[in-house]
């Protein structure tokens, strides 16, 4: 028997609807149920490894995780990770299928809706209820037209919605109203609810905001969810998260400087740092300065790394990052940051962009090759300084040279990486290094501060239990489970 089904969308972008998911994953979990997750399409740089080795959106993998359940492709079909402002790498369950611009995407779409629908299916044949999660905004008429995302999907599955509103924004009824205006009437008879998201204050004060979206709208209401604070300390899917302004931190030992640049992927690598109190993250954009007294400049994961290098320059951090080092700190490159640090990079084949090879930093002695073969695997290991490490490698490319003889890493009967003959220049393909907490605290020693005790992992689950509390307390989930078919 096929599991029941229920599809949030939103009104917007970034209005909650993957942390909304997680939390209802959990929530239903513990009652009992089992559940899986999934999105028939994404627009992430933001991916994880699962464990039929392929790739998914990291919203879709802590889903999974709040659910209790391994990864797999199936749960988002199609991902797309864009490499330039037009156009983006296709993934489909799991693998890459090519490249694609918005035009030609749109066009592809048709043709993406049998393996999205089958992956749907195989998923319902496994669970309790399958949570399906949109894309974007639901009233995005204008690309209504072979949508697989959001209400094309919902209606060649049949999985009835709900639509989330986001109040912090601002014009929240006019937001869910409006939505049910534009809507095609064979489209909107799918909403069967709406929740208002991150509301903050009395809620009395919008109960007459709730009814009038009800009465405009023939819709019932889920819920009015309160802002949930530490929805912060729990992994993004998107860019979006980095806009929000440094934290400072009184009584911080170390100052951690990471450039963010126009593709930067795989930015969770982050997250375990964010959360340490000794450890004061500082995101660098265009038109500002690296701060001279950082003790590390971190670059991270790019999904188009001689377009981010060539960003990089244009900023000036590579001279940022120069002077940096005569100062006597410490740089280090993670994935695309590690193929940065070297003397070249080349893409003979056009895999990332238009084919040609560009010199890198210099300030490791190597030189990457980019490859049509992408390497999608979890991974432990040794560092090399000893200390144990869990991970996972998710990129294209070979790199080798003189500086590989001082590795990074010991990956089985396999090196990664490379250390600069000073030993104050590090590169490595592994992404998840900071979630490992033997590695945190080594790294936070090396860089002397010192670890708080953080069991990240746990941490992360923590969250996730009080999310699904919040979820019971605020929100109507015997509703909801009474509306899923």
């Amino acid at each position: 028997m096929a599991a029941r089904a229920l599809m949030f969308q939103g009104t917007g972008s970034d209005v909650g609807k993957s942390l909304l998911v997680a939390g209802l994953a959990r929530a239903f979990t513990l009652r009992g149920l089992k559940i899986l997750p999934f999105k028939p399409q994404n627009m992430s740089n933001n991916a994880a490894v699962t464990a039929d080795g392929g790739e998914i959106g990291r919203a879709q993998a802590l889903q999974a995780r709040a659910a209790g359940v391994p990864l797999s492709v199936h749960m988002n079909p199609v991902l797309l990770k864009p490499q330039s402002e037009v156009g983006a790498q296709v993934v489909v369950q799991g693998r890459v299928e090519g490249n694609a611009k918005a035009s030609e995407y749109q066009a592809l779409k048709p043709k993406l809706l049998a393996r999205v629908l089958e992956s749907f299916e195989l998923l319902r044949g496994q669970a309790d209820l399958v949570l399906v999660e949109g894309a974007g905004s639901a009233s995005e008429i204008n690309l209504r037209a072979n949508d697989i995302a959001n209400m094309g999907f919902a209606r060649a599955a049949d999985v009835p919605v709900v639509l989330i509103g986001d109040i912090d924004r601002g014009g929240v009824i006019a937001s869910l109203a409006g939505t049910k205006l534009v809507l095609d009437p064979e489209d909107a008879a799918m909403i069967e609810g709406f929740i208002v998201n991150r509301f903050r204050g009395d809620p009395t004060l919008f109960a007459e905001g709730m009814r009038m979206i009800a009465s405009h709208t023939g819709w019932r209401s889920i819920g009015l969810l309160p802002h949930f604070a530490d929805a912060a300390l729990l992994p993004a899917e998107d860019a979006l998260g980095l806009n929000a302004p440094s934290r400072r931190k009184d009584g911080a030992k170390i100052r951690i400087a990471v450039p963010v640049l126009p593709h930067i992927s795989n930015f969770d690598d982050l997250d375990p740092l964010d959360a340490e109190p000794d450890v004061e993250l500082v995101r660098v954009r265009r038109g500002q300065v690296i701060p001279a007294d950082c003790d590390l400049v971190l670059l991270v994961g790019s999904k188009a790394t001689i377009s981010d290098l060539a960003a990089l320059r244009e900023a000036g951090f590579d001279v940022d990052i120069a002077a940096h080092l005569r100062r006597g700190a410490r740089v280090l490159g993670l994935c695309g940051g590690y193929q940065m640090l070297g003397r070249k990079i080349s893409d003979p084949d056009g895999i990332e962009g238009p084919p040609g090879s560009v010199p890198g930093l210099g300030l490791l002695d190597v030189e990457t090759i980019l490859t049509d073969d992408k390497r999608l695997e979890a991974v432990t290991g040794t560092s090399f300084d000893g200390v144990s490490l869990t991970g996972y490698e998710m990129h294209v490319g070979r790199t080798e040279g003189a500086d590989c003889v001082r590795p990074f890493s010991v990956i089985g009967a396999g090196k990664d990486g490379a250390i600069s003959a000073d030993g104050r220049v590090w590169g490595t393909y592994l992404h998840g290094l900071f979630s490992d907490d033997r590695q945190r605290s080594a790294w936070l020693t090396r860089l002397g501060g010192t670890a708080s005790g953080l069991d990240y992992e746990a941490s992360v689950d923590a969250i996730l239990d009080r999310l699904a509390a919040h979820m019971e307390q605020h929100l109507d989930l015997d509703g909801l489970l009474r509306l899923a078919r």
